[in-house]
């Protein structure tokens, strides 16, 4: 028969070869050469689907891999199978088997270099008289095992000591830091992991796979790997790891007396007896030789500007914007602080909603961006996670009342940002859900804060205040008539508003001197960056021990000089995504295009002794599209070299108020100002709304560069005062403070849905002691 299988007894094959087979190696296959009766034994690393050619001809294609020329630049060859007996191979050929192919015509491969195999391939077919000799071993796997084997070939594990630049090898590691799989710039999921061995010798390895569950499933820092088939390669003198054709992943627990258990999501693997006290030598070495951090923290202990793992249940989770995806999560303990609730439609909310409301005051809300999004969109409602590198920070940590503290998985994978999923074995997860499990809810209830937003996850027409019940609803006529202070609870309805182009509401505000300004326009900037650009930049300022300098001409008429310094951080450059670079010489277009690759952008001038911040008249930073500026009447800008101490924090995030900080600029706020003008058949009362963060959820910063923010602005005004509507069909209730002095003042949180009121026609509003209180629509 063409196609044989070879049943392995012990170890050995129950049946011989043909005498007259002599085994030819990968090295000797070339053309030219008699392989009359020679023979090609490997082991299937890949096949292909069947498939049918033109003429209708079945084709089948394998990948042999060379095990006795593992550590050899190339080990591995295509076979390919036409006729019947592609037929009969596709049917019973499965990656992991050892195959012996005689018989077969040998001819020069078309892919040879993009798929880095031999540069021949063999041709088989019934008609050539060839031959396949399969061998199969009894499958006596035990009901406890996760997988079966077809053939257990002896693998050669080589250290990492021992690795050479193109070689495909077989390894085991402890993994010292890796990143969670993420969507690359393509359409492959990406993996990084470092590894160390006793050898004391570091590996990185990239891995890329359009499955994401063909990745490693690495959980933790000390987990073990064991890597088949991994291409090495030599760069900048030190050995890296990249995928290769055939790659196989198992990982395992690198807790010392934790049971050996591979997690991987195939079916057909081998795994030797010896291999186990392979893993066991590895733990014991870890626990001794690598610094391995403690249990992940718990809510119940998360302080504000802290980096942190957290192992958690998603229960709700939300679109926000294109850029940004809400998790609900908790861990059974209460955060100390209070929590900041980001708004989003109840209609847009997935969860539960009777366990969303038992849950409210346990659950925390993760903002997380970027390159997260998309994992974070397919998680489902239940999963265990293990969320990596959370940052927590409060907006205003010095105020009297303590400020909601923010939960935000920052976009890009420095220091391991990212998401797993845990299963329901992980020793975790069984020690969460059981902790989870006794936690009395009842403890955690407060229904009077609960609005019926939240309790039927619709607005309706009516929505009903649960706040400030014990006060009724006082005419304007009334309160225009009484005395000062008073606090009222009104019911009115919204005539108008100003300013009616609403990107005009926008300005920029101080909160330590309270001074508005206009927000500067694109040319106002262009002019400040051509008059920097007139002073080359000083060279002896360039490559200093935290940034890295690069400089070149332009091939203008002008042939400016334009100089970019890149801030490293442990002396390396960062991942763009998470990098701030400061610029000299760049006009406004060559700006921005830096803006959209890298974290930050500073424009700068040099001096004799460093570089310094250009005119405050224009923005100190730009991030995304959103320029940052500094207030000229309470700032004292400080050398840029005041950057330095930032870059050497362990995970410097470069968020815009540490940076202003460090530079000496009290940092200006985009905040809304607008007038509403109320009424209620007794009288006109005038309200100031002053937003320092979002407007119904649009923040003041992006709507200059946001188009569609613009239209969702005019659309929310639209809502409470319809063109054309009778003033009778909508209302707006309010409860607020009254000195007698001529109109309201009020101040909008959307964060929070509540609204602040101050009246006062002269009085200083922007820092009026006021509290918050729901905003009612119907």
């Amino acid at each position: 028969m063409p196609v044989q299988l070879l049943k392995i007894i012990k170890g050995k094959s129950e049946t011989s070869l043909p005498s007259h087979l002599q085994k030819e190696d990968l090295q000797h296959l070339q053309e030219g050469l008699d392989h009359t009766n020679k023979y090609f034994q490997g082991i299937v690393i890949l096949f292909y689907p069947l498939t049918k050619l033109g003429d209708g001809t079945d084709f089948f294609k394998i990948v042999l891999q060379d095990l006795d020329n593992l550590c050899s630049r190339i080990n591995s060859i295509n076979i390919l199978i036409y006729g019947k007996m592609a037929q009969d191979c596709a049917k019973v050929i499965r990656r992991g088997d050892t195959i012996v192919v005689a018989g077969f015509e040998l001819a020069k491969s078309p892919t040879a270099r993009e798929d880095g195999r031999h540069g021949c391939h063999l041709e088989l077919s019934e008609e050539a008289g060839s031959i396949i000799y399969i061998y199969t071993v009894p499958r006596t796997t035990a009901a406890s095992e996760t997988a079966s084997v077809s053939v257990a070939p002896k693998y050669v594990y080589t250290p990492l000591n021992h690795l050479k630049d193109g070689t495909v090898v077989n390894l085991y590691g402890v993994v010292k830091f890796f990143k969670p799989p993420y969507v690359s710039k393509g359409t492959d999921y990406c993996s990084v992991v470092t590894l160390v061995d006793p050898s004391n010798v570091k590996l990185t390895c990239t891995l890329f796979n359009g499955n994401l569950d063909a990745l490693p499933k690495i959980y933790k820092v000390g987990d073990i790997v064991r890597f088949h088939r991994i291409k090495i390669r030599e760069y900048n003198g030190q050995m890296q790891g990249i995928t290769s054709a055939g790659f196989a992943a198992l990982t395992f627990d690198g807790t010392v007396g934790a049971p050996v258990v591979p997690r991987t999501s195939s079916k057909v693997y081998t795994f030797m007896d010896e291999e186990q006290k392979t893993i066991e030598e590895l733990r014991v070495w870890a626990a001794s030789n690598l610094s391995i951090s403690g249990p992940a923290a718990k809510l119940s202990g998360v302080q504000p500007m802290l980096f942190f793992d957290l192992t958690c249940q998603l229960v709700g989770k939300a679109k926000v914007d294109g850029s940004s995806f809400l998790l609900k999560v908790w861990d059974g303990t209460k955060c100390p602080y209070p929590t900041w609730k980001v708004p989003v439609e109840a209609r847009d909310l997935e969860g539960e909603k009777v366990l969303l409301h038992q849950l409210r005051n346990l659950t925390v809300d993760i903002l997380v961006y970027d390159n997260h999004v998309q994992l974070a969109k397919s998680l489902k409602i239940g999963s265990f996670l293990r969320i990596y590198s959370i940052h927590t920070k409060q907006s205003n940590a010095d105020a009297e009342v303590v400020s909601p503290i923010e939960f935000h998985l920052h976009g890009g994978t420095c220091y391991g940002r990212g998401i797993g999923v845990l299963p329901e074995s992980n020793p975790d997860v069984k020690e969460l859900k059981a902790f989870l499990e006794s936690v009395d809810l009842a403890d955690s209830q407060d229904m009077e804060s609960m609005s019926s937003v939240e309790l039927d996850g619709t607005f309706n027409n009516v929505t009903v205040l649960t706040d400030h019940q014990d006060l009724n609803n006082t005419e304007l006529k009334t309160i225009l008539n009484s005395t000062a202070p008073q606090q009222y609870r009104i019911r009115a309805k919204l005539r108008t508003y100003k300013p009616q182009k609403l990107h005009q509401s926008i300005k920029l505000h101080c909160s330590k001197c309270n001074s508005l300004q206009e927000v500067p326009d694109g040319d106002d900037f262009d002019f400040v960056l051509q008059g920097s650009a007139i002073t080359a930049p000083n060279t002896e300022l360039h490559n200093t021990s935290w940034y890295d300098s690069v400089m070149w001409t332009t091939q203008d008429q002008k042939q400016r000089k334009i100089a970019i310094h890149f801030v490293k951080h442990d002396e390396m450059l960062q991942q763009p995504e998470d990098t701030l670079l400061m610029i000299e010489g760049g006009t406004l277009k060559e700006v921005w295009k830096l803006t959209k690759r890298f974290k930050c952008v500073i424009p700068v001038r040099s001096t004799e002794d460093d570089l310094e911040l250009l005119d405050l008249s224009a923005p100190f930073l730009l991030q995304g599209n959103i320029k940052y500026y500094g207030c000229k009447r309470c700032s004292t800008p400080k050398p840029i070299k005041s950057l330095s101490s930032i870059a050497a924090e362990q995970r410097p995030s470069w968020e815009p108020t540490e940076i202003a900080q460090a530079l000496g600029i009290e940092l200006l706020q985009y905040v809304f100002i607008m007038k509403f003008t109320l009424v209620d058949g007794t009288g006109a009362l005038n309200a100031y709304l002053f937003d320092h963060e979002k407007f119904f959820q649009i923040p003041a910063s992006e709507i200059f560069t946001n188009n569609f923010l613009q239209q969702k602005m005019q659309m929310t005004m639209n809502t409470l005062c319809p063109p054309g509507r009778k003033l009778g069909q909508l209302a707006i209730i309010l409860k607020g403070g009254w000195d007698g002095k001529g109109s309201f003042c009020l101040l909008l949180h959307i964060q929070s849905l509540r609204v602040q009121l101050r009246h006062g026609q002269n009085s200083d509003w922007r820092n009026a002691g006021v509290r918050r209180v729901p905003i009612n629509l119907f």
